[in-house]
């Protein structure tokens, strides 16, 4: 097992805890379907608040996996879109969203008999 204190396990890490968090797929998945303008991804995932959105978008844009255009009018209009290196991320995350779909009902059923083994032993 790698040294959690070696700088490439850190970034890894890293990278996983942003790569792997949910806003970010919701975004790297509704991005990977054309570029978006703010309040289109807003609507298109309408259970992230404005906030969680700004900085979900802002940290993408930090690590280079999506870009944002300015075009000046009134006005302002700002479109974000996946980079090469966001569209490289699609695979993955697209393959991670088909799993949790393909196997959600198999995980409920295991919450279902964990709750009720626990509840049984909470009893005795």
């Amino acid at each position: 097992m790698r040294d959690p204190a070696n700088p490439v396990c850190r970034t890894i890490s890293t990278l996983l805890q942003r790569i792997g968090d949910k806003w970010t797929v919701l975004v790297v998945s509704t991005l990977g379907e054309g570029p978006r303008r703010f309040n289109e991804l807003r609507r298109e995932i309408p259970s992230v608040s404005q906030r969680m959105l700004t900085l979900t978008l802002r940290n993408l844009e930090r690590d280079g996996l999506v870009s944002r255009k300015v075009t000046p009018s009134i006005p302002p209009r700002v479109d974000y879109a996946l980079t090469d290196l966001g569209c490289s991320l699609l695979k993955p995350v697209n393959a991670l969203s088909q799993w949790a779909l393909d196997n959600v009902e198999a995980i409920h059923r295991a919450h279902a008999r964990f709750d009720t083994e626990q509840d049984k032993a909470e009893a005795a």
